[in-house]
């Protein structure tokens, strides 16, 4: 497995690999497959970088296979620019327990880490995603609460929790 950061050339596999994270863990995202689908190739090359510097997608590639990402989000306003959101976590369920995700957690906080004034990560994870959880909190996120009835899912209204790490070492 080799980790690099998504660029425009690899917008075709990102977008593949989010469909299948939104249909195999819908109640994970707060997006359905069918709505990602519709989304034009611009839209997948802007949410892993595209010409904005807002924003970062990292992959983790087993040869060719892209088999697990993580985005961040940068603000880019004054009094919010020192947060950074984790979104799009997924690696495909074959590849789980390998240490993919904790790879790219890596990847992604030391990017954070190099942008200027970046001080904390936050992102938001289903409630009962014990496995999501545990890596989390595992890579030093807590959490600060949860927001009841966030998403609605086939199985009924789920909360988010969300959750925060501090970047300064």
């Amino acid at each position: 497995m080799h980790l690099a950061p998504l660029t425009a050339r690899d917008a075709a596999q990102y977008r593949s690999l989010m469909l299948q994270a939104y249909a195999h863990d819908a109640d994970a995202f707060t997006s359905t497959a069918d709505e990602r689908a519709a989304e034009p190739e611009s839209w997948w090359i802007e949410r892993i970088g595209g010409p904005r510097l807002d924003r970062a997608a990292f992959g983790a590639f087993v040869g060719s296979e892209l088999v697990g990402t993580a985005a961040l989000e940068f603000s880019r306003r004054p009094k919010t620019k020192h947060r950074v959101r984790l979104i799009g976590m997924f690696v495909q369920p074959q590849r789980r327990g390998a240490g993919v995700g904790k790879a790219l957690l890596e990847a992604a906080t030391e990017y954070a880490l190099a942008r200027d004034g970046a001080r904390t990560m936050i992102l938001t994870v289903t409630e009962g995603n014990a496995p999501a959880i545990a890596l989390y909190t595992s890579f030093g996120f807590t959490s600060f609460g949860a927001e009841p009835m966030a998403i609605l899912t086939p199985s009924g209204y789920r909360a988010k929790l969300h959750m925060w790490k501090d970047l300064v070492r």
